[in-house]
């Protein structure tokens, strides 16, 4: 999961990469008030080049406007150390995503981009985005200004479609699925339920926007010791292939890419 700081608030910054999250992005974006923007972006760059313990990433503005250009300028012009990723936040066209990669590209950057989809061209251009260049390795589900732009609720059923495709335009693309934040910062059981329905359908992570929501986000996308040896007895019945049948079940070739993804995520390789 990747757990977001704000940028202009550098006191988070080191507690957020202590909070035992897979990735840290500094945010330069919606948790940044306009006049704090130049101060962010600096304080961004700063904490990049500090911080080698795991891989930290920065949310820049919509690249459609000036301060995405600023942002994407000051990278570039930076003597620093690239970030590991960048967010891209708003994308509605393959075109801003290689747009990105070609001017860090100018840098020898070999980082990644994560697209975040919140509108509904961004939906409508998903597949398109997804594939836009081999840097971009995830979609992100940008499920509040979706919401907005679509006049709908901000609730599960609502927004099913929507996360539905998404998930078909990531998969078949062949990058991963990373789900809106949970917005209740307070509840368990709401980011369980959250997290839940969303592995269920195809997400392979979740946004964070707080450090106690970590351990709940790698809790529900880690495959548990059960699953984990079921996957490889689903292997171990299915060694000398075609379809058999297996606890009263059939093992086919899906059935057996599944058990080795379930391995895969719970880092026990494949």
């Amino acid at each position: 999961m990747i757990l977001f700081v704000p940028g202009d608030r550098p006191d988070r910054i080191g507690r957020a990469l202590a909070a035992g999250a897979d990735a840290v992005v500094i945010d330069l974006e919606d948790s940044v008030a306009p006049a704090n923007k130049p101060a962010a972006r600096e304080a961004a760059i700063r904490a990049v080049e500090a911080a080698r313990v795991l891989p930290v990433g920065v949310r820049v503005n919509a690249l459609t406007t000036p301060d995405g250009i600023r942002d994407l300028a000051a990278l570039f012009d930076s003597s620093a150390v690239l970030p590991d990723f960048v967010v891209l936040p708003k994308v509605e066209s393959a075109a801003e995503a290689r747009l990105c990669a070609q001017v860090l590209g100018g840098r020898d950057w070999r980082g990644e981009l994560v697209c975040s989809i919140e509108s509904g061209a961004g939906l409508e251009h998903a597949a398109e985005i997804a594939a836009a260049d081999p840097h971009v390795v995830a979609l992100g589900f940008g499920g509040a200004d979706l919401a907005a732009a679509l006049g709908a609720e901000l609730d599960w059923e609502p927004m099913l479609p929507a996360r539905a495709r998404l998930v078909w335009a990531a998969a078949a693309a062949g990058i991963r699925a990373l789900d809106m934040p949970c917005l209740d910062l307070d509840s368990a059981a709401v980011l369980a339920k959250e997290c839940r329905r969303a592995r269920t359908m195809g997400f392979t992570g979740k946004f964070v926007i707080h450090p106690k929501q970590v351990d709940g986000v790698r809790q529900a996308f880690t495959p548990t010791a059960l699953q984990v040896a079921d996957a490889h007895a689903v292997l171990g019945a299915a060694e000398d292939g075609g379809a058999v049948r297996f606890r009263g079940s059939m093992i086919d070739a899906a059935v057996v890419r599944r058990a080795r993804l379930v391995i895969e995520r719970a880092g026990g390789g494949a």
